[in-house]
C-alpha cells in the first residue's frame, strides 16, 4: 500500500506544481513567488519531501521477501534503495524547492530596505543551489531497484512475476543513466519518472498478493 501510496502523492505534487510552477532559478524571484503563493507551494513541498519514507518500506518489504533465498543481493539492494529515500528527508532541498525557503520569503517581503532585501535574496540561492542533492542522491536509489529486478530474475517463478523482474533492470538501468545525466537530458529524466511509477505500482501490487497468498497458506 506504501508504494501505490507514493505514486499518489507524487502524482499530486506534480498536478500542484503544474498549476504554479515555481522558478528554480534566482533567489529574488523565488521568494515574490512563495509570497504570492504560500498555501500552494507549502503544500507541494510537503508532498514531495514527506512520501519519500514510503519507498525505504517497499524496498524494506521487498528484502524481507527474498532474504530467504538472496539474502547478500537483497540486503545491497535495500541499502542502495532506501538509504537515498531516508535521507531525502535530511535534506532541506526537494528538487523542486525548499520549505526554508518560506521563511525566508516573508523576512525578504518585510525587510524595509534594499540591503536586507539582498541579504534574504542571497540565502536564498544558497539553498535552490543545492536542488542538485536529490538527483545525485537518487543515483543509488536507481541502482538498488537494478539489484532488487536482479534478485527476482533469479528467484522461485513463483515469487515475484517475471515480468516485474524484468521492469526493475530496466528502470534501474535507466534511472543510473538519468540520473546522472539528468541536466543534460531533463527529457530522459522524465522516461525515468514514469518507469519509476510504474515499478512502484508494479511492484505494490506484487506484494500485496504475495502477502495474501502467504497468508492463506498459513490458514
Amino acid at each position: 500500500m506504501a508504494s501505490v501510496l507514493f505514486v499518489l502523492l507524487l502524482i499530486a505534487a506534480l498536478v500542484l506544481d503544474f498549476l504554479a510552477p515555481p522558478p528554480v532559478h534566482g533567489g529574488a524571484e523565488t521568494l515574490e513567488f512563495i509570497a504570492s503563493n504560500k498555501v500552494n507551494y507549502v503544500a507541494e513541498q510537503i508532498l514531495w519531501i514527506l512520501p519519500n519514507i514510503l519507498p525505504v518500506l517497499v524496498f524494506t518489504a521487498l528484502f524481507v521477501a527474498l532474504a530467504p533465498t538472496h539474502r547478500s543481493i537483497s540486503l545491497i539492494a535495500l541499502v542502495f534503495g532506501a538509504l537515498p529515500w531516508a535521507l531525502f528527508l535530511a535534506v532541506p532541498v526537494s528538487s523542486r524547492g525548499s520549505l526554508n525557503l518560506v521563511y525566508l520569503s516573508d523576512r525578504y517581503m518585510a525587510a524595509a530596505t534594499d540591503e536586507g532585501r539582498r541579504v534574504f535574496a542571497t540565502a536564498a540561492e544558497a539553498i535552490i543551489a543545492e536542488n542538485n542533492t536529490p538527483a545525485r542522491v537518487g543515483t543509488l536509489s536507481a541502482l538498488g531497484i537494478l539489484l532488487m529486478g536482479i534478485a527476482m530474475s533469479q528467484g522461485p517463478t513463483a515469487l515475484f512475476p517475471r515480468f516485474l523482474a524484468w521492469l526493475g533492470v530496466v528502470t534501474g538501468a535507466v534511472g543510473v543513466v538519468s540520473e546522472v545525466l539528468h541536466h543534460a537530458l531533463p527529457e530522459f529524466y522524465w522516461g525515468y519518472g514514469i518507469l519509476l511509477w510504474v515499478w512502484f505500482i508494479a511492484t505494490g501490487v506484487a506484494l500485496i498478493r504475495l502477502s495474501s497468498e502467504r497468508a492463506q497458506g498459513r490458514t
